[in-house]
């Protein structure tokens, strides 16, 4: 979407880049900046490929499909957004090398960096357990989100063979221009002050909403596009 600087928005665990990026005008935002808007869909999300042969998911390959889709593009100039899987995965990106000008890591924090084992879990026994859970409760929302993205349970499962765990020493090194930007009611990922604290140059911004419905608000967007307009 648009034309101009590119950068690459990925997508959270169970979305994609329509539900995370188009729907709720986030990408627009960003486009309206003077951005060439990069959205791909995952691995296993989407409408990217969705394996169920446990070979296709070895540990950090969405980072190094991340690496993939930067060469088969020809970018080396860019800037790069992630929020929640998204996050993580630009953080291993940026462990593995890649220099993009700025990066925003949003619906993300610490915890959910150094020990993905945590939030993995959780999801783990989601996809294990589905039909079982009452209705309002946080893993019961979590299953209808998963219904509405109509994501593949066997395919997302394996997703989580991937997770990496980044360590403080790592994210400290880390010294590309960032912004952690999380719903104010957002702590799935543990704390994302704690996450831009740790991170060499970075400051932490909240928008209204927690984990899921901040992704439905406008602010995130803005705060996304003005980060990185102002590198420009």
């Amino acid at each position: 979407m648009g034309e101009g600087r590119p950068v690459v928005m990925i997508h959270g665990y169970f979305s994609n880049a329509h539900t995370n990026w188009i729907r709720y005008s986030h990408a627009a935002a960003v486009a309206a900046e003077g951005f060439r808007v990069i959205m791909p869909d995952l691995r296993a999300h989407g409408d990217s490929d969705k394996p169920h042969d446990p070979a296709a998911y070895p540990p950090d390959v969405l980072m190094r499909d991340g690496f993939a889709l930067l060469e088969h593009l020809g970018l080396s100039d860019y800037d790069l957004v992630g929020y929640s899987l998204g996050g993580r995965t630009s953080v291993r990106m940026l462990v593995g090398g890649a220099r993009p000008r700025r990066v925003v890591l949003s619906g993300m924090g610490f915890q959910g960096i150094v020990h993905t084992e945590g939030r993995g879990g959780y999801f783990r026994r989601v996809l294990t357990n589905l039909g079982s859970f009452e209705r309002g409760t946080s893993e019961w929302m979590t299953e209808a989100f998963l219904k509405t993205t109509k994501g593949d349970p066997e395919a997302l499962l394996l997703i989580l063979n991937t997770f990496v765990d980044t360590s403080e020493a790592e994210l400290a090194a880390i010294d590309v221009p960032a912004l952690v930007v999380n719903g104010a009611d957002d702590d799935d990922n543990g704390s994302g002050q704690q996450l831009a604290d740790t991170l060499a140059d970075a400051r932490y911004a909240e928008v209204p909403g927690n984990h899921m419905s901040a992704v439905t608000k406008p602010e995130l967007g803005q705060t996304i596009a003005a980060f990185l307009a102002e590198g420009k």
